[in-house]
């Protein structure tokens, strides 16, 4: 019992909620989430971490840059994450996706090294 009160729990929260909805486009570097949410990497790493203790999402460490994507290993969390994903519409994740793919986009530019808050921090060097 306690297993599906943490999965309702996780998705009861409208952060977690935009994490997934960008996640459903795949795999992301912590850094695209903060980027794309505009919120601080603390706070985002927690709801990442209830998303992940919740079974919803898996991590790929690739040196120090953790990568999130959805864990479709489980047939009644990936019927409940898309049936989630479903009813959130286009248009109020519309800034979410606008940040997200203007954040990919100058990362590419920049050799793996984007800027976020007037710092490197992400997928390179600092």
């Amino acid at each position: 019992m306690q297993d599906i009160l943490n999965i309702f729990k996780a998705l009861s929260e409208e952060t977690r909620l935009r994490v997934l909805k960008l996640l459903d486009r795949g795999e992301l570097c912590v850094c695209d989430i903060v980027a794309a949410l505009d919120l601080i990497q603390p706070k985002i790493s927690f709801h990442l971490a209830v998303l992940k203790d919740a079974g919803l999402i898996k991590d790929r460490k690739q040196g120090k840059w953790v990568h999130y994507k959805i864990d479709d290993s489980d047939i009644f969390r990936r019927f409940l994450i898309l049936s989630t994903l479903e009813r959130i519409s286009a248009e109020s994740v519309k800034e979410d996706n606008k940040r997200l793919s203007e954040f990919l986009k100058n990362k590419t530019v920049k050799g793996n090294v984007a800027i976020l808050r007037n710092k490197k921090i992400c997928c390179g060097t600092e």
